[in-house]
């Protein structure tokens, strides 16, 4: 049974294995409750979106370690669950069906294009540093939703935005969930941000500002109320296109981003033959998991940064990722306990994953740095935010990049893939006009 995984040959074993699944499990499980009050901002029931993350986490985790043979887990994707709930059914008022058929339509392209060499046509037709700002544009913006959730940050008529009430016990319990979820992060704790809610939780039940849960178990809920109900026809317009490259751009982003970071920690997806092809698996069953998850009700589903933490622990084969997935069949009746997690105690996390998306600023060259990727990047992690759309940042980037190279006559540096996702971009100012 075990002999698919060739542990042997990764220099690993089955203690190793299941130890780094739990790990990987305890740094990711916040998923499950996280997803749930933010899809249930746009309208979905809460309970059936509870299940269904749960469900898709465990399918998808499951079938990427049986198909890549690598520790990669996979459950709904942070950053665009937010755009989806917060951007496009309550920015733009999309119906939350039409937005899963927008998941549903970029999950079958991404699909499409992971069993082709396109995905790396298109990927390395973007600067990296552009990409890389573009990743801190997407932490800033879903930052400044935990904020705005928070009441940290509230509306001004003078000002657009100025800060909240800090006297207001809801918004005190948000700062201390947010203060515990950066610096047991920091202090690189495993499941550092379940660790946070749950402290956050039980001050907030003891306070008064959540209700103690009823109880601890319960059969899963029934995921009928959202489980495909997702709307094609209506995606499939003009006006909405820009928003599906989004969605696709984003999930490779997010997806060969972590592909990467884990990759390196653990030797994976190096040069070699049997490697190239454990990436091309992993990135179909990401692909994969999208379209399911769409079916199922949620939002996208890709590849999750927190796989380094059964890594760490010493995880090198999808053996590790396939016991993620059994653990995550725990938080299938775990609803009760969900229901009564306070929100101050829950949107501290999408702070706090802003900050981390938002380091990736780092990694930038700013040495050698042209004006072209400078003002492009500017644009994305300014615009994500104040416009409330990962689209707005997206198109301005790269139109300004665009630009601002053929003003210089830089024509070397543009190719076909930057100039057809620029075409797509001016489509997004156009439909706004």
């Amino acid at each position: 049974m075990f002999s698919r995984f060739k542990l042997t040959e990764h220099g690993t074993d089955i203690k190793t294995e299941f130890l780094a699944g739990l790990t990987t499990f305890l740094t990711m499980m916040y998923i499950v409750p996280v997803n749930g009050f933010i899809l249930a901002d746009a309208g979905l029931p809460m309970e059936a979106v509870v299940t269904a993350t749960a469900l898709v986490t465990i399918l998808a985790t499951f079938f990427s370690g049986i198909w890549g043979n690598t520790p990669i887990a996979m459950s709904v994707g942070m950053g665009l669950n937010a755009y989806f709930a917060y951007g496009l059914v309550l920015g733009m008022k999309i119906p939350w069906q039409t937005a899963l058929g927008i998941v549903f339509i970029s999950g079958i392209v991404f699909a499409v294009l992971s069993f082709t060499r396109f995905r790396v046509w298109v990927m390395t037709s973007i600067p990296i540093d552009l990409r890389r700002a573009i990743s801190a544009g997407i932490g800033a913006f879903i930052a400044f939703i935990g904020f705005k959730e928070l009441k940290m940050i509230v509306p001004d008529k003078a000002t657009f935005v100025t800060l909240g009430h800090f006297s207001d016990p809801h918004v005190l319990l948000g700062v201390l969930g947010l203060i515990l979820a950066l610096g047991l992060y920091a202090y690189r704790i495993k499941g550092a941000f379940v660790l946070a809610i749950a402290v956050t939780s039980i001050v907030g039940w003891i306070t008064g500002v959540g209700k103690m849960p009823e109880g601890f178990l319960s059969m899963p809920a029934s995921i009928a109320p959202i489980a495909l109900h997702l709307d094609i026809p209506s995606a499939l317009t003009l006006s909405l296109l820009p928003v599906i490259v989004t969605f696709l751009i984003t999930d490779m982003f997010d997806t060969l981003g972590t592909l990467t970071a884990v990759g390196a920690r653990a030797n994976l997806f190096q040069s070699e033959d049997g490697q190239e092809k454990a990436l091309e698996k992993t990135l179909e069953a990401d692909a994969l998991a999208t379209v399911t998850g769409s079916l199922l009700g949620v939002s996208t589903t890709t590849s999750f940064i927190e796989s380094a933490s059964g890594v760490e622990a010493g995880g090198r084969t999808g053996l590790t990722a396939v016991f993620t997935a059994m653990f995550f069949i725990l938080t299938l009746f775990m609803l009760p306990i969900f229901k009564a997690i306070p929100e101050p105690a829950i949107l501290p996390v999408l702070v706090a994953v802003g900050v981390i998306m938002f380091t990736e600023l780092g990694r930038i060259d700013f040495a050698s740095m042209d004006t072209a990727t400078a003002a492009g990047g500017f644009f994305a992690i300014l615009l994500m935010p104040l416009t409330f759309s990962i689209t707005n940042g997206l198109a301005a980037a790269f139109v300004i990049y665009t630009a601002i190279k053929i003003l210089k006559g830089e024509f070397e540096d543009l190719n076909l893939g930057l100039l057809l996702i620029t075409l797509i971009s001016l489509v997004v100012f156009y439909v706004h006009g």
